[in-house]
């Protein structure tokens, strides 16, 4: 990689480039993340590279992320800054993008980490309220209604036929409990009045913090696209992932939809929401048996077994949904 790196920068800049100290990071479950060192000019540069890898838990478009990158960074929404793109993999084998790092810690279970009450909730907070700020962003004046499709009020019926082509291009078997869920999802789709830039996994595991607990980037665009609001809010409400996004007693999915919908000024659809949540763990699942089949045919590293939890709590959530 040091060689790959060296030889794709010194193209880019025009001057020969040097790669010093370089590691793989253990953390990253969709991309490879290479962090390392590179010096042209006299000067180092803090440089992080996001390649595919051979499998993954997800299928995603280098181009739409570069795209969602280039145009947030004349946003308020901090993100690293995107240096150059390998769409190809002529340089480093697979499609890679290259980004400044930025200075901060990922530390995905703060929310109940060893800090005060006080401070957790503070943390909830500033993070939070990123995703409300994700959520205002003017994204035609960004331009990224040139470069991302407009789902035109059908946000629910696309997000679904998205995952369920997903599902049908990774399942090595029948799945009856998805095929009951994706019915049920299929019968109740809600009404989508808002479009707005989507995250896709906001969570506190894709934020950077610094010393004093504030939010220095918002990592890993791979899913961003245009789309319903309360898809991003249906993800971080999601009872599965309650140990990344809830404070028991203090920062409940109540006080996070509260204050959101103050910050944005967008109303809630307390029916859509549960219907977006449910799509979230169908959604999940379906990551799931993406990694299982990489898996099996050899080409991730990282064992991935059946979402039998998750099928749990989605026969849980369909049962209260009828009630």
């Amino acid at each position: 990689m040091k060689e790959a790196f060296a030889a794709w920068l010194t193209a880019e800049v025009g001057q020969p480039v040097t790669i010093g100290w370089i590691e793989r990071a253990s953390y990253g479950f969709s991309r490879e993340n290479w962090l390392f060192d590179a010096t042209w000019a006299g000067q180092t540069h803090a440089l992080i590279a996001r390649r595919d890898p051979p499998g993954s838990v997800l299928r995603t478009d280098r181009r739409i992320e570069t795209a969602v990158l280039d145009a947030l960074e004349r946003s308020a929404v901090p993100v690293p800054t995107l240096r150059w793109v390998d769409l190809t993999g002529r340089w480093a084998a697979r499609p890679c993008l290259v980004m400044d790092r930025v200075q901060g810690t990922c530390q995905p279970l703060v929310l109940n980490s060893d800090r005060s009450l006080a401070q957790r909730v503070a943390v909830a907070e500033r993070i939070y309220d990123q995703l409300a700020a994700i959520h205002g962003l003017d994204w035609r004046a960004l331009g990224l209604g040139d470069r991302l499709e407009i789902p035109s009020g059908d946000a629910p019926g696309r997000a679904l036929e998205h995952w369920t082509t997903e599902l049908r291009a990774v399942q090595r078997e029948p799945e009856p409990e998805l095929a009951l869920v994706r019915r049920w999802l299929g019968d109740h789709l809600p009404r989508s009045t808002t479009t707005t830039l989507v995250h896709g996994d906001f969570k506190p595991g894709n934020v950077l913090l610094d010393a004093d607990d504030r939010v220095t980037a918002v990592l890993d665009w791979e899913t961003a696209h245009l789309g319903d609001p309360h898809e991003d809010l249906g993800w971080v409400t999601n009872p599965l992932r309650a140990g990344e996004h809830r404070i028991a007693g203090s920062w409940e999915p109540a006080d996070l939809v509260h204050r959101w919908a103050t910050t944005t000024g967008i109303a809630v659809d307390h029916d859509a929401l549960r219907w977006w949540q449910i799509l979230a763990n169908y959604k999940l699942a379906v990551i799931v048996l993406t990694g299982v089949g990489a898996f099996h045919d050899g080409l991730l590293e990282r064992i991935h077994q059946q979402p039998v939890g998750i099928y749990r709590l989605l026969m849980t959530q369909l049962i209260a949904a009828e009630k």
